[in-house]
């Protein structure tokens, strides 16, 4: 039994699920509140989907942005780019640099916004391609979406997101934007 656990946790098998059984379990033993429906819930489910969505997201930005300060050098404090929460939020975050703000919201327990904020006040979206000279005045909305099973999935226009390619897509444009 052991072993079998150690070379699940080795493969990166997610078990917080089942931790959280069991510690919903010992906290309905101790206060007898019982919670037998909300793994049918689609607004608990979703609500907990966003919320590590957004923490999962907020750690690579995190890791990333410390490792652009450490290579871009600390001397001058307007290349650094500085990671703010929001207040009054759960765990909404924006980036700061140069007056440009790249802003992180969770806009209902399905919708995950990004959008950048220029001089506190101009609201605008990252570009998706080359020939997206113009860029749209609302930012991006990542949609979740219950599949069989109550399995969520995070998607952007239609296609499942891929969190390494959304870092790495947003730092790199508000890195370009708010260099000047």
């Amino acid at each position: 039994m052991e072993n079998n656990l150690n070379s699940l946790i080795k493969k990166n098998v997610n078990t917080d699920w089942i931790e959280n059984l069991a510690l919903e379990e010992i906290n309905m033993d101790e206060t007898g509140v019982i919670h037998m429906n909300d793994h049918l819930s689609p607004l608990y489910l979703l609500e907990e989907s966003s919320i590590q969505f957004m923490d999962a997201l907020r750690e690579k930005i995190e890791l990333f942005i410390d490792k652009f300060n450490e290579h871009r050098g600390h001397k001058n404090s307007s290349h650094k780019i500085k990671f703010f929460k929001i207040s009054n939020t759960i765990n909404d975050f924006m980036l700061f640099r140069n007056s440009l703000r790249l802003v992180v919201a969770r806009k209902a327990n399905d919708v995950i916004s990004v959008g950048f904020l220029s001089s506190g006040k101009d609201v605008f979206a990252a570009r998706l391609s080359e020939q997206d000279l113009r860029q749209s005045a609302a930012p991006h909305e990542i949609r979740a979406h219950i599949g069989p099973f109550n399995k969520i999935t995070w998607k952007f226009q239609g296609e499942k997101v891929d969190m390494d390619a959304l870092v790495k897509h947003y730092l790199s444009e508000f890195i370009r934007n708010s260099s000047r």
